[in-house]
């Protein structure tokens, strides 16, 4: 019987642990690690809710020490994909048709596993995985994956709560259908809280999903999976599989039930999908959902009224903390002339004292790149100073090093070139770029931030004149999703800083927010008449 209306109250943020020494929480993180890392583990795809082993196995090793083995994850093929595709539409009609509340229900009840029993070997699986330091898995891992569960469950009960007026006579309404078909979810290496958000978010509104993580990303996934089941997810309605992106993407895209992707990754990427998808939309019975967020090159623009200790912090942060492997680092920074010398200067000074290693040593500010192809990336660009021609240089760090694991120093580069290659292109590691610009010239180089990168996901200004900060904002209006003020453009929270870009950042549908959710929802609006007309007749019809 469904004969109630629930209320979903608006949750709180997830409160960050701050695992400072003697702490309850650094000992039972510490003993994840350790756990973990004493296991070798067997991941298996998960089709239909069953684990599903090929044998076909690839190793998972931490980036940080490359000779140890965490374990080893089956990977599939197109069988399994289109195993999985056959899965969640088996399980659409049945999922599609449950009452919200229950749905709701296994959420919420994910989120609670992952605050509670889950917390800790989510976070290790973080760190040890993708080589994050303990407060960057916190604040990833477990807090932002948790606020999506609990702040989606209550902005989807807000937007179902939305109904059209209703004239007298009349009685009008509005569902909010799940899409007709499957969704593919295909997520990035960098951020544990992507991977469980782009594939939920869809299958909250009652959509059924396919989902490809990054093979950098497999080790937390499967642990996310273990949880989703734990919450009574049903089978089909996640099917998370293991196999190259050309190979998800011809099954995908090519199947006539296929209508939409959440996607985070590389911009080529993202339009290449497009296209494709374009070249196929005759074969679909419906048109997609595309909804992507793709990178960004994002700026530091400091005016020369900014405070020079605030502006070191947050540069320090911003570029640094995760290796710089976030799509929001600031990348790039402008600075005024007559605050150069103090901010280079104690910027310097600053990351020389950033403590680089592995992930279970918690004083280690800086962790391993990603992998050896972001590692060789990184290298090339660095070394590519030396080749400038004088327009660039190094002024901090530059060494990189990979017989233990894939480190690169945090790095920064100036450049008296506007156009210099580092300024220009994501890099999306360690290295900063900036650029001294004449203090008197501030205005003037504002069009520079804007058109300088292609990209317009984060971007941070920093100033005490507020005449100024409004100009900038004003002029800046198009340079970024996600804009902040005397602060660093890193750490957007879940429904606080709605998180999206546009130009080549993506589609800008502000993951965090109901504005995402709308996008996996198809309306439905049902006109009721109370009492029916008997005569086609209008009043007008009649003789004077």
């Amino acid at each position: 019987m469904h004969n109630a209306y629930f209320h979903f109250a608006e949750p709180k943020n997830e409160p960050v642990l701050n695992y400072a020494p003697g702490s309850a929480e650094r000992k039972a993180l510490q003993k994840a690690v350790a756990d973990l890392k004493g296991q070798t583990r067997d991941i298996p795809m998960y089709i239909n809710g069953q684990e599903v082993r090929t044998g076909k196995t690839q190793s998972i090793h931490p980036p940080h020490e490359t000779a140890h083995t965490l374990g080893h994850f089956h990977a599939g093929d197109e069988s399994h994909v289109k195993q999985a595709v056959s899965a969640a539409l088996a399980a659409r009609t049945a999922w599609s048709e449950m009452p919200w509340e229950h749905r709701a229900g296994i959420f919420l009840k994910a989120a609670e596993l992952l605050a509670t029993k889950y917390r800790y070997k989510m976070n290790a699986a973080t760190m040890l995985g993708q080589s994050k330091n303990a407060y960057q898995a916190e604040i990833d891992s477990a807090c932002e994956l948790i606020d999506f569960l609990r702040f989606n469950v209550y902005f989807l009960t807000e937007i179902y709560k939305q109904q059209p007026l209703s004239a007298p006579g009349f009685h009008n309404r509005m569902e909010y259908r799940p899409l007709e078909g499957f969704i593919m979810a295909v997520t990035p290496f960098n951020f544990t809280a992507i991977g469980g958000n782009l594939p939920t978010a869809p299958a909250m509104c009652g959509n059924v999903v396919v989902w490809k993580p990054a093979n950098t990303q497999i080790y937390s996934a499967s642990v996310f999976m273990e949880i989703l089941k734990e919450a009574g997810l049903p089978d089909g309605v996640i099917n998370l599989v293991y196999t190259d992106g050309p190979t998800v993407g011809r099954i995908c895209f090519e199947h006539p039930d296929f209508t939409g992707v959440h996607f985070t990754g590389s911009t080529g990427v993202f339009q290449n999908m497009w296209k494709t998808i374009g070249e196929n939309i005759h074969k679909y019975k419906t048109y997609p959902r595309i909804v992507g967020e793709t990178g960004g090159k994002d700026f530091v623009m400091v005016h020369p009224s900014a405070n020079a200790d605030s502006v070191v912090a947050n540069l320090a942060r911003g570029a640094f903390e995760y290796q710089g492997q976030k799509c929001s680092a600031a990348s790039r920074a402008y600075i005024p002339s007559n605050l150069a010398d103090e901010i280079r200067e104690k910027l310097v000074a600053e990351v020389k004292t950033m403590k680089m290693g592995p992930v279970d040593d918690f004083t280690n500010f800086v962790n391993a790149v990603i992998d050896e192809k972001s590692f060789d990336k990184l290298a090339k660009y660095i070394d590519g100073v030396k080749d400038s021609n004088g327009k660039a240089k190094i002024i901090c760090g530059g060494k990189y090093d990979k017989s233990k694991g894939w480190f690169i120093e945090p790095t920064i580069i100036e450049t008296t070139d506007t156009n210099y290659v580092t300024l220009c292109e994501e890099l999306f590691g360690p290295v900063l770029t900036i650029h001294v610009y004449d203090a008197e010239n501030w205005e003037g180089i504002l069009d520079t931030v804007n058109w300088t990168s292609g990209y317009a996901l984060t971007g941070a200004i920093f100033a005490q004149d507020r005449y100024a900060l409004e100009l900038m904002t004003r002029k800046l209006v198009d340079a970024a999703g996600n804009f902040y003020i005397n602060d660093k453009p890193t750490g957007a929270v879940v429904g606080q800083q709605p998180f999206g870009g546009a130009r080549a950042s993506g589609t800008n549908d502000k993951a965090g927010s109901a504005l995402n959710l709308y996008r996996w929802l198809s309306a439905r609006t049902i006109k009721e008449t109370l009492v029916p007309v008997t005569d086609y007749r209008y009043p007008f019809h009649q003789a004077d």
